[in-house]
């Protein structure tokens, strides 16, 4: 395999190609424990390198001592010295578990490495659009947010919300409750007879294990709901479940790809973003959304992440909403990511585009945390690539409709693509 291809960062490449790995984590920026990495791994080596010495100085002590007996000698000098023997070995085994524990500590906050087709940039401001559809509707009247267009219809309740559960919450009624639903079966209907995708409705709480296997643990820990006295995290993304579907599998390479699909509530602490998207449903705790995750054979996993991609921009084509494809840089890509498209709708209250949904190719990473491997023709077990994305996010898609088709007089009209999901229901009016 080229170097080039190696993206999935494990501890032979780290200490095989250090230089490389070096240079591909510098262009996300920040700083990886990389040296103290090498230091605990050195360290544990010099630690075999003592016990193999030691086991190898025990067998000899052990030997001499059966032929002593055979002789009818005594053998107490010989047996105390193979008693402190295993007692340096068996300290030196501990002190090896705590170089293994740190080395792994280590490895688990390093991301993944970017793909060599990632542009390089520090954030978002290096991210390159690939690609746009449609344009921005025009309104011969100021076009308000989706709160106020929604609140207006009485589709959406926010202070009710909040006497409920609190902040960055949401409560849908009516028709708003209707129009949610039926964006959960277009998508779901899409995805399943046209792309080809297997539905899933997995469980709506992981355990820790999962969420390591994804990436989500240890390192954003703060990021997760957890349930008090279990090993039961709310998932953040249907990802989790649909990724750890195949953990600790073996998959033949005749089923790759394999498709799946799942729309789930989302449930996320939003650590860190206080004060950013207060308003509305851009940022909330809970949300539903469409998945999709995909397990494929490397030597086509790019190919897959372009369909994948396309496969979650056919849903705002056929809304008629106007959006763009983003490449993202190696500064703003997700710690598990080694390529991401994000696809961003046009929201005319803030006159810009924002994410609605997220396509990423993760090589090997997670597939070797959660130990999902496939055997090739050959009979050979590799890590099998995962890739995923939003199909997309119910919620932001809720009030781009809001926004784009919204009327003069305060009502929304029903793209055509959902009519049918909403028993042919046109407009939605006060």
């Amino acid at each position: 395999m080229e170097l080039e291809k190696i993206i999935m960062l494990d501890k032979n490449l780290v200490r095989e190609k250090l230089d490389f790995v070096r240079e591909r984590l510098s262009t996300r920026g920040g700083k990886y424990p990389l040296d103290e990495l090498m230091a605990a791994d050195n360290e544990r080596k010099t630690i075999m390198q003592r016990i193999e010495a030691l086991r190898y100085r025990r067998n000899e002590a052990s030997a001499a001592i059966g032929k002593l007996k055979k002789a009818g000698d005594d053998t107490t000098f010989q047996q105390i010295r193979v008693k402190e023997i295993s007692n340096d070995i068996k300290s030196l085994e501990e002190t090896a578990r705590d170089a293994d524990e740190r080395l792994d500590a280590f490895m688990h906050g390093i991301p993944n490495l970017p793909h060599a087709s990632v542009p390089i940039g520090r954030d978002e401001t290096g991210n390159v659009e690939v690609r746009r559809y449609g344009t921005p509707p025009s309104f011969d009247f100021a076009p308000l947010d989706h709160v106020d267009v929604a609140t207006k219809l009485g589709l959406l309740d926010m202070e009710r919300a909040a006497k409920i559960a609190g902040s960055r919450f949401a409560l849908l009624r009516g028709a708003g409750a209707f129009l949610e639903r039926a964006l959960i079966n277009f998508m779901l209907d899409l995805h399943t007879k046209e792309h080809g995708y297997q539905e899933v409705i997995p469980p709506y709480m992981a355990n820790s294990e999962s969420l390591f296997g994804t990436g989500n643990l240890p390192k954003f820990a703060t990021d997760l709901f957890k349930v008090d006295n279990t090993d039961y995290y709310l998932i953040p993304t249907a990802e989790v479940p649909l990724t750890n579907f195949f953990q600790g599998e073996t998959l033949d390479f005749a089923d790759l790809p394999m498709k799946f699909v799942a729309c789930t509530p989302c449930f996320r602490s939003e650590a860190g973003s206080y004060g950013k998207d207060v308003r509305g449903l851009i940022r909330q705790h809970q949300f539903n959304k469409v998945e999709l995750v995909k397990f494929a054979n490397p030597d086509k996993s790019y190919y897959e992440l372009e369909i994948l991609t396309r496969d979650a921009e056919e849903v705002l084509k056929r809304l008629g909403l106007h959006y763009r494809v983003m490449a993202l840089c190696t500064g703003d890509m997700g710690f598990s990511s080694a390529k991401t498209y994000d696809i961003e709708v046009w929201l005319p209250s803030q006159n810009k585009f924002r994410e609605i949904s997220s396509c990423s190719n993760f090589e090997e990473f997670q597939a070797r945390r959660a130990g999902i491997r496939f055997k090739t023709e050959a009979g050979k077990r590799l890590y099998v690539h995962t890739l995923n994305g939003s199909g997309i996010a119910i919620g932001r898609t809720w009030l781009a409709i809001m926004e784009n088709y919204q009327q003069a007089d305060g009502s929304v009209v029903i793209p055509g693509a959902l009519r049918p999901y909403m028993g042919g229901l046109e407009v939605i009016r006060k």
